[in-house]
């Protein structure tokens, strides 16, 4: 294994394996790409930096792509930015627009001057509008007056849109200020106490061109509590009048078919005024619960997409689902989902990333085994801003169970009918991909839940799949999908390899490679180094609409340095 391919696997947190032998290069992609943006753009309204990094872009039926984007730091310029940019693609040499960067000030209520400092996760678009999506970290925004006349803060997270192209603050962690003008903020089942959403995990929806639907964690009679939402917002200051409304709880909520209320939900998907999400009695080992579907209306009825326990299409009768993962991908009609069964695992490695926010990557290398050494390192410690200890290296790493038995599926809501899109076979080797994210309970300079990239919750690893659906002309359903290969194949292992994928209708003999890390960087972006090759790939539940697909990417050559390379966010239109 080259060091340059070695590096990536760290940074990637990924898992490894033997390798034995190269596999051979895959022919280029079929389809024809289009740079949105890279890094050699520069970054607007000022534009005196390019371009650095990108998250998963999403993008509407109308070719409308958003996405996180971040430049380096350093001086003479400070602080690196931060911001979430549109392009329009249907237009030819459209401008990339700002809709929100450090730079800018927090919409009300923001009594305070206050500005944004991070977005964390990935922000989302209306499937048929230009109304986007986005999470806010801050500093507080809000000053007001306690009951004893003493001055106190608050507000340092929020979800944020641009309805009617206003900024506005959908959601805010305002619940608990008791006045006219912030009780639009309050937990809806628990208004009379003025209860406050603490954080919003995961990646707010908006569907119906103003309607923003989330995940909201709080606390009520001293016990967390998690639960679905929406909120109807207006072009106005706060949103609007309108109050968030419950869809479902861990407080109140049956999961249904059973007496058991739901002890988790995850980040709900919306489109077309309807919500899908995941919700479970245990989220780390779940025994009921499943993937549901809910109207946008007060406490709707939940009509069960797919559960614990239900067989699983294209397995033996015996097969039953016993796992579902939270990012579900959902476009009024399909609803695309990662499952798995069986009671068989294997073991995957776990590395630290090399680069990235330092109290993590410090938190994190003091729970690794260290190979080198034999030893267990230990728990996390309480101090996390020291420079990484020089034993945690390249043979450092934690470890994993995942499941055997794995696949992409797609149900209809139409005729309800799921479909087995892939699974885990001689061609791929495994659709979850993992990432160490969370709050650093020690974290420093401005990284902890004032203002940092975690969402809130505690920190730790994650796993996670990837999966796009689209109706296509004639009803026809087009699912993306990541994945990753590189089992034994003739008695050989072939180097690993991560790909987004296509299949097209139900035919499963129709899955087309649409990019993999065999390939050369000019594939995605012709102002690629001509020797790099594309080393990571990111694709999100909203990265295919209509038909647009649009992904993130970066290119490296090999022996270089990272400047060296390239990396954007690419897009492209299918049949």
């Amino acid at each position: 294994m080259n060091s340059r391919y070695t590096k990536l696997l760290y940074a990637l947190g990924a898992a490894t394996m033997t390798i034995t032998a190269l596999a051979a290069p895959k022919p280029d992609t079929p389809l024809e790409w289009t740079t949105v943006v890279n890094n050699n753009d520069l970054i607007p309204p000022l534009e005196q930096r390019t371009f650095n990094s990108y998250n998963q872009p999403s993008v509407n039926t109308e070719g409308l792509v958003v996405m996180r984007a971040r430049s380096r730091g350093g001086p003479p310029l400070g602080p690196a930015t931060h911001g979430i940019y549109t392009r329009d693609m249907s237009i030819a040499d459209s401008e990339i627009v700002r809709i929100l960067d450090r730079s800018t000030l927090v919409p009300q209520p923001n009594n305070l001057e206050t500005k944004f400092v991070e977005t964390p996760s990935f922000p989302r678009i209306d499937m048929h509008s230009a109304t986007i999506a986005t999470r806010g970290n801050h500093s507080p925004v809000h000053r007001y007056l306690l009951d004893d006349g003493s001055e106190t803060r608050a507000g340092t997270t929020g979800i944020y849109t641009n309805v009617s192209g206003v900024l506005t603050a959908g959601a805010a962690k305002l619940g608990h200020v008791r006045d006219e003008e912030n009780n639009k903020y309050f937990v809806p089942e628990f208004e009379g106490f003025g209860i406050a959403f603490e954080v919003f995990p995961g990646s707010p929806s908006i569907t119906n061109g103003n309607t923003i639907v989330f995940k909201g964690n709080y606390t009520a009679e001293d016990t967390a509590r998690t639960g679905v939402y929406y909120r109807e917002l207006a072009a106005e200051p706060w949103g609007g009048t309108s109050q968030s409304v419950l869809i479902a709880n861990s407080a109140h909520t049956l999961i249904p078919g059973t007496t058991v209320v739901f002890g988790s939900t995850a980040p709900p998907n919306a489109a077309d005024n309807k919500a899908v999400f995941a919700g479970f009695d245990n989220e780390q080992a779940p025994t009921l619960g499943g993937i549901y579907l809910a109207p946008l209306r007060y406490q709707p009825p939940l009509t069960t997409v797919v559960a614990i326990g239900d067989r699983v299409p294209g397995q033996p009768g015996a097969a039953r689902f016993n796992a579902f993962g939270e990012s579900i991908a959902f476009d009024g009609r399909f609803v695309g989902f990662w499952g798995a069964w069986g009671e068989d695992s294997r073991t995957v490695k776990l590395y630290c990333k090399e680069e990235g926010n330092k109290d993590r990557i410090a938190y994190c290398n003091q729970a690794l085994y260290c190979a080198a050494t034999g030893e267990t390192l230990g728990e996390p410690s309480s101090i996390c801003d020291d420079e990484t200890d020089p034993r945690f290296g390249k043979s450092c790493y934690t470890t994993r169970q995942v499941p055997e038995y794995q696949g992409i599926f797609v149900h209809d809501t139409v005729n309800g009918k799921t479909s087995l899109i892939a699974q885990s076979d001689s061609e791929f080797e495994d659709f979850l991909f993992w990432n160490y994210s969370g709050r650093v309970p020690c974290a420093s300079h401005g990284h902890g839940a004032e203002g940092g990239e975690d969402d809130g919750e505690s920190i730790r690893w994650r796993s996670s799949a990837f999966v796009a659906v689209s109706t296509g002309i004639g009803a026809k359903l087009n699912t993306a999908f990541k994945a990753r290969s590189g089992r034994l194949r003739n008695g050989i292992y072939e180097k690993q390899i991560d790909g987004i994928y296509l299949r097209t209708g139900s035919n499963p003999n129709s899955i087309v490679t649409v990019v993999d890390t065999t390939m050369n960087g000019q594939v995605l972006d012709p102002e690629a180094p001509p020797d790099s090759t594309i080393t990571e790939l990111g694709l999100e539940r909203e990265g295919l609409r209509g038909r647009w697909l649009t992904i993130n990417a970066s290119m490296e050559v090999e022996g270089g340095e990272e400047e060296d390379g390239m990396a954007g966010v690419y897009i492209t239109q299918i049949e």
